[in-house]
C-alpha cells in the first residue's frame, strides 16, 4: 500500500484539529477533523480557494437554514426544505464544494433545536480550525521543478527519436504503425506531466510560472499532429525519390529539435519544399496522384507542427 504526501499531511492535521476543538470546548469537535480531511488538497492555491469557499458556503447555509428553522421549526422535513434551497443556490454561486461540509454543520442546529449566537460562533470556530489546519498542512510542498526539467528532456529525446525513425522508415507501413503507438504512449506521458506542471504552478502563491504547463501543452499538440502524420504515411506507397526531400526535412528537424529553437529555419525549408512540389509535373496515374495528395497533406500537418513550436517560442 502506497501512502502519498497528502495522506501523511491529512493523518497529522486532522487529529490536531480535533485536539484544538476539544481544547476550546467546542460542541461536535469531531467536525473540525472532518473539515480538515475534506479541505487538504494537492496544491496550495486549491487549498486556499477551498478554504475561502467553505466560509462563504457556511454563511449562505446559515442564512438559509436560519430562515427555514425559525419560520417552520426544527423538523427533518424542514431540513429537506433547507437542502432544496441551499443546493441550487450553492451551484449557482459556484460554492458546491461546501455543500456537504456546511450541511453537516447545519445539522447541529437541528439536533440542538435552536439557532443561537453561541451555536453560530461554535460552527464558525469549527470551520476555522478545520480549514486552518488544512492550510498549515499544505504550507510545505516539495519542489518538483527538477523533475519537470527531467521530463522535458525525456520528451525531447523521445520526439527526436520518433522523427528520426519516421525519416528512416518512410514507406514501411508496419514500422510507421509502431511509431504511431510510440507517439500515443509518449502523449499519455505528456498528459500526466502536464498535470504535474499545473500542480507546480498552483503551489506558488505570489508568482505565476505557467511556463512548464504551456511547454507540455505545446508538445502535446505536436504529438497529436505527429500521430496524424503517421496515419497518413501508413497508407503512402510513393517511390523513394518522391519522399527523399521529406526524409531530409524530418532528419533536419530531429537534429535541431530543442526547447530554445524558434522553428523559423525549418519553416523556411518547408516553404521552399512546398514550392518545389507545386512546380513538379502532374502525376500520370491515379496511384501517383493519391500519393502526391497524401504528401501534400503531410507537409501541411508538418508545417502546423513547426508553427506550434514557433508560436510557443514567441509567447514565452
Amino acid at each position: 500500500m502506497k501512502f502519498g504526501l497528502r495522506t501523511f499531511k491529512t493523518a497529522i492535521a486532522a487529529p490536531i484539529a480535533l485536539l484544538l476543538a476539544n481544547g476550546l470546548g467546542l460542541e461536535s469537535a469531531a467536525s473540525a477533523a472532518i473539515i480538515t480531511i475534506l479541505t487538504v488538497t494537492n496544491t496550495k492555491r486549491s487549498t486556499v480557494k477551498t478554504a475561502i469557499n467553505r466560509f462563504f458556503s457556511l454563511t449562505l447555509a446559515t442564512v438559509i437554514a436560519g430562515s427555514c428553522f425559525l419560520l417552520f421549526g426544527y423538523h427533518p422535513l424542514v431540513f429537506g426544505l433547507y437542502l432544496f434551497l441551499f443546493i441550487p443556490a450553492s451551484l449557482a454561486l459556484k460554492l458546491d464544494e461546501g455543500i456537504a461540509v456546511s450541511s453537516v454543520l447545519i445539522t447541529h442546529y437541528l439536533v440542538a433545536q435552536e439557532i443561537s449566537v453561541h451555536l453560530i460562533i461554535n460552527e464558525y470556530l469549527l470551520m476555522s480550525i478545520g480549514v486552518g489546519c488544512a492550510l498549515l498542512a499544505n504550507l510545505y510542498m516539495p519542489n518538483t521543478e527538477k523533475k519537470l526539467q527531467a521530463d522535458q528532456m525525456i520528451v525531447e529525446v523521445s520526439m527526436k527519436k520518433i522523427l528520426q525513425d519516421m525519416a528512416l522508415h518512410l514507406n514501411q507501413a508496419k514500422k510507421e504503425e509502431d511509431l504511431r503507438q510510440e507517439c500515443l504512449a509518449l502523449l499519455t506521458f505528456v498528459k500526466e506531466t502536464q498535470k504535474r506542471a499545473q500542480e507546480f504552478e498552483e503551489n506558488h502563491f505570489f508568482s505565476s510560472n505557467g511556463y512548464y504547463f504551456e511547454y507540455f501543452a505545446m508538445r502535446r499538440l505536436q504529438l497529436k499532429i505527429l500521430t496524424a502524420m503517421l496515419q497518413i504515411l501508413n497508407r503512402l506507397t510513393a517511390e523513394p525519390e518522391d519522399v527523399i526531400e521529406l526524409q531530409e526535412l524530418l532528419e533536419f528537424t530531429a537534429e535541431t529539435l530543442a526547447e530554445e529553437n524558434d522553428g523559423s529555419e525549418i519553416l523556411g525549408k518547408i516553404t521552399e519544399l512546398d514550392q518545389r512540389y507545386q512546380e513538379k509535373e502532374l502525376p500520370e496515374n491515379r496511384q501517383a496522384f493519391e500519393n502526391r495528395a497524401m504528401l501534400f497533406q503531410v507537409f501541411q500537418l508538418f508545417q502546423e507542427f513547426i508553427e506550434i513550436k514557433a508560436g510557443f517560442y514567441r509567447d514565452k
